[in-house]
Formats: structure tokens, C-alpha cells, sequence
């Protein structure tokens, strides 16, 4: 009978009675749920018949007793064994992860090697979870167990650098993201003169305590040398660097010096993410210079791109031409620009310096955007424009010179002290210098009259001292043009004394037309006055 069986086609469903028929079916849904879940248990071990039937046949004969039973059995374990050989083919071993999960709060040292990456996977799966920070009481056991299983991640990581599976790759990346990626509160900024935020402290997150192992474990994820780019932009894609890049709004500053060695990993990496963060950066640019103004991590992604830039082959490229003159050079518009006017500058000077021909674009930029009421950002912006005029060629200089001294012209007439010292020291400075000699028939005269005047009266002692130096040397290098310029000065002079002259007459003629007319009861008569011509 039993031969006939096995001639029979395949099927799980054997025609014997009822309860075993039941219990059969029963077995193989079992079976299969576990399979889907892709968590074998341990346990069924003990329960599930092996595929010879040896030890279970055994037991079954010894509740049962009859022979006849046994060969049913044997039967539907074999079916079992041809049911589990399909799931295997359905879900590889990559997928399953190699079997059976291992409970999280196993110490790695207690596990084999080959169940040291599943061991992983379970305790970033632990560390998956959030718990509410606001409150340091609530779920404090918790807190501390995933803190700790925290830290040995970073020293597992760390010390056996072990060459991750995509199942751990995913399980790294899922952790982080699920820790990190979250909203912020909306805050109000407010600046001081200068540009600096006025908060009377830094803000810091209660959560930092996990928050700063969590970028750890991502930092020595991205630095494995093990790891495959192309594999892992399955994981940290598109989507992932995102929100990222939205993190650098954190008004932690501890965050924000975490994310700066993420974003530089990440961006070193990923060479087909590259386009992207750039996009998604001057995005973030556009978006503070143009709309809100509000923005935590300016100074902080301009420092990354500060490197990023001096990687830039030559001839660069009009996307990053583009990013210069859409992105950079606005960011001198917002009244916060002293936050990150240092990298700013620095950026800025890594592009004049990879292509000198940008810097007068760059120079006229900074003429758009000249504060005028600010005394604390003229003297930002004079210190930057002195750096870019050391590595601006003479051709270049000529083409903004007439707009840039006047420009400078007003601000050594400043009568801030600090504004004034800055403009006459730029003559302190030899490659300026030659440019403004090799010019001087145009430059002189746009400020000779404000350095004439700054050196015969001047409140400020350094600035009155720093002008008859100038005095001096530009007599000493070109007396007929200094003795033409004050010719033209004199007269300039003059001619304005004729002019506030005639419009002193003008304006007492004025006053006399409109004096008080006789009075016929309440209302005053106007006498009827000959036309009168005014002009001034």
C-alpha cells in the first residue's frame, strides 16, 4: 500500500482519516508562515519530523503503536521536506539572513562568527525604537538598554570590521534614519549689528545622549573600506540624503559638527550622488537668501564645500560657474551674514583662485549687495574685497575699477572710525597698489578730494595720520597729477561756493515772497506779485 503511495503524484494531502488529514494541513500552514516570515524558530526543532523519520517515528510508534500509522507519517514528512525545499528557492539565504534570529541582548563575544552579522541585525532592529527625551524618567531601563546596545555596535563596528551583508546594510541604514530623521520646531531668530544670532545659549537636543552613537555607528558605516557604492545607493538614496541635508537646520551645533563628517563621507563616496547634494544645497541657499532667512547650518555647509571646491577640475565647469554667481555671491545679502562670512569667503577665494577671470563678476556682486547702514559689515566686506584684489590680473581690475572707487571713495570719508582705517589701509598692500598706480590717472581723482580732506581734519588720529602718509606718497610717485587734481579740486571748490551762493539768494527770495499778507478780518489777502523765476 504504501508503494502505491509513492507512484502517486506529489501532494500534501494524503486520503487517510479525518484527524490526521486535519493535523497535516495544519502542520504545513505552520510551516509556511514561518517561511514567510523569514523567522525560523528554534523550537520547532523538537516538533518538526526530520526528513528519514527516524527519531519522531520512534515517538509516534510509542503513542500509537500500529505500523500502519508510521508509514503515514513518513509520508507527509516527506512532502514537508519538498514544501521547505521550494521556500528555500523562493527566498534565498541573503534574504533570510542566514536563519534564526538571535536575541538583541546576546553580547557579541558569546555568538560564533557566522552568527555575529545576525546578532547585528537583531540589535540594530532594538535600537530601531524611540523614546521620548522630554520626559528622562519615562522608560529609563529602556534608554539605557538600547544605549548600551548602542555602544557595542560602535565597538563591534569598530574592532572586527566585519564585511557587511545587503540584510545588515539595510538593517544599519533603517536604524539610523528611523533615530535621526526628524522635524524641528519653528523658532524665531533674532540678530545683533554684526549678524550673530543673539540666543543667550545654544540649543541643545535631549536626545543627544543616543543621537551623537547613532552618527557615530553611520560615520563608521560610511567609512568601512569594505563597502560597496554600489550597493549601498540602494539604501542611501536620493531620498535619504535629503533628509539628511535637512538635519543641518538643527539647533544643536554638537549635531551639526556630526553631520559636516557624515556629509563629507557620504559625498566622497557616492560619486554618482555628487550632482544631487550640490542641487540640493543650492536649494538650501536659495531658499535662506531669498525667502525665510532663517537657516542653522549655513556656516556649516559652506565649510564643507569649502573642500569640495578646491576639488573642482579646471576648466570648471558652468554648473559650478553658476553656483558661484547664484548661490555664493547672494549669500552676502542676508543682515546674518556674519555668522558664516569666514567660510563664505573662503569659498569664494577658492573659485577666484581656480579661475582669476571670476573675480571681477564676483567684485561687482559684492558692489550690488555693499551695505550701506551697517558699519560691522562694510568692514566684512572690505576685508574680503582686499583678498579678492590680490588675485585679481590687471585686465580684470580694469573693468570694475571706476565703480569699485567709488565705492571706496565713500567709505574713507566714513565717519566710522573702524570703516575709514580699513579703506586707507588697502593702500598698504603692494599688488593693490600697483594696480592703483598703473591706473592712477583714473583712480586718483575719484578720491583725492576725501584724502585731501581726511588729512587736514579728521576726528579720528590713525586715519588723519594714515592720509597724510597717502598725501605724501602719491606726491612723491606723480606731483603733476597731484598738482593737477588740486587744481580741479580748487576749482570744484569754487564753483560749489557760487552754487551754494546762488541758492542761498534764491531761497531768501523765497522767504520774502511768502511773508505775511494784511489781514481783512479772519482771512488773509494775497497781494497780487509779479511772477518771479527761481532758479537754482
Amino acid at each position: 500500500m504504501l508503494t502505491e503511495r509513492k507512484t502517486k503524484p506529489m501532494s500534501i494531502f494524503l486520503p487517510e482519516t479525518s484527524g490526521l488529514l486535519s493535523a497535516s494541513n495544519s502542520t504545513v500552514s505552520t510551516m509556511i508562515k514561518q517561511f514567510l516570515a523569514k523567522i525560523p524558530r528554534k523550537s520547532a526543532k523538537s516538533n518538526t519530523p526530520d526528513a528519514d523519520g527516524g527519531g519522531s517515528s520512534t515517538s509516534v510508534t510509542t503513542d500509537v503503536g500500529n505500523s500502519s500509522f508510521i508509514n503515514t507519517y513518513n509520508a507527509i514528512s516527506s512532502r514537508l521536506n519538498s514544501v521547505k525545499q521550494m521556500s528555500s528557492s523562493i527566498f534565498p539565504a541573503s534574504i533570510m539572513s542566514g536563519g534564526e534570529m538571535i536575541d538583541p541582548h546576546v553580547p557579541f563575544k558569546d555568538v560564533q562568527s557566522s552568527d555575529k552579522l545576525r546578532l547585528l541585525i537583531s540589535k540594530l532592529n532594538l535600537c530601531s525604537k524611540l523614546y521620548d527625551f522630554h520626559n528622562q524618567d519615562q522608560d529609563s531601563a529602556e534608554k539605557d538598554i538600547k544605549r548600551q546596545t548602542l555602544l557595542e555596535i560602535i565597538d563591534f563596528l569598530s574592532s572586527e570590521s566585519p564585511k557587511l551583508s545587503e540584510p545588515a546594510m539595510f538593517a544599519v541604514c533603517k536604524m539610523c534614519g528611523n533615530n535621526l530623521f526628524r522635524d524641528f520646531p519653528p523658532k524665531r531668530f533674532f540678530y545683533s549689528p554684526r549678524g550673530e544670532k543673539e540666543d543667550e545659549e545654544p540649543s541643545f537636543d535631549p536626545a543627544w545622549s543616543h543621537l551623537q552613537l547613532v552618527y557615530e555607528i553611520l560615520l563608521r558605516f560610511l567609512s568601512q573600506s569594505s563597502l560597496d557604492p554600489k550597493i549601498v545607493k540602494q539604501y542611501i538614496d536620493h531620498s535619504f540624503i535629503l533628509r539628511l541635508l535637512d538635519l543641518f537646520d538643527s539647533e544643536d551645533p554638537r549635531e551639526r559638527d556630526c553631520l559636516k563628517s557624515v556629509l563629507h563621507r557620504v559625498y566622497g563616496k557616492f560619486l554618482v550622488h555628487r550632482p544631487f547634494i550640490r542641487m540640493v544645497v543650492s536649494n538650501i541657499i536659495y531658499h535662506f537668501v531669498f525667502e525665510t532667512e532663517k537657516h542653522n547650518g549655513i556656516a556649516e555647509l559652506l565649510e564643507i564645500f569649502g573642500s569640495v571646491i578646491s576639488g573642482f577640475a579646471l576648466p570648471l565647469k558652468n554648473e559650478h560657474k553658476l553656483f558661484l554667481l547664484r548661490a555664493l555671491v547672494p549669500l552676502h545679502k542676508p543682515k546674518s551674514v556674519g555668522v558664516y562670512h569666514h567660510q563664505l569667503t573662503y569659498c569664494v577665494i577658492q573659485f577666484v583662485e581656480k579661475e582669476p577671470k571670476l573675480s571681477s563678476a564676483v567684485i561687482k556682486g559684492l558692489l550690488k549687495y555693499w551695505p550701506v547702514t551697517s558699519s560691522q559689515k562694510q568692514l566684512m566686506f572690505l576685508s574680503e574685497l582686499e583678498e579678492l584684489l590680490e588675485k585679481i590680473h590687471t585686465d580684470e581690475f580694469e573693468k570694475i575699477m571706476v565703480p569699485l572707487f567709488r565705492r571706496i571713495n565713500c567709505c574713507l570719508r566714513s565717519t566710522h572710525f573702524q570703516v575709514a582705517e580699513q579703506a586707507h589701509f588697502l593702500w598698504n598692500n603692494e599688488h593693490i597698489l600697483h594696480l592703483i598706480m598703473c591706473n592712477r590717472h583714473v583712480i586718483i581723482p575719484l578720491v583725492y578730494l576725501t584724502i585731501d580732506q581726511n588729512s587736514q581734519n579728521h576726528w579720528s588720529r590713525t586715519v588723519l595720520n594714515l592720509a597724510q602718509n597717502m598725501m605724501k606718497m602719491l606726491n612723491d610717485v606723480d606731483q603733476e597729477l597731484m598738482q593737477s587734481c588740486q587744481g580741479q579740486s580748487e576749482e570744484d571748490k569754487s564753483k560749489s561756493t557760487v552754487v551754494a551762493e546762488k541758492r542761498r539768494l534764491t531761497w531768501e527770495r523765497l522767504e520774502s515772497i511768502a511773508g505775511f499778507q494784511p489781514v481783512v478780518g479772519s482771512v488773509p489777502v494775497l497781494e497780487e506779485t509779479s511772477a518771479c523765476i527761481v532758479s537754482c
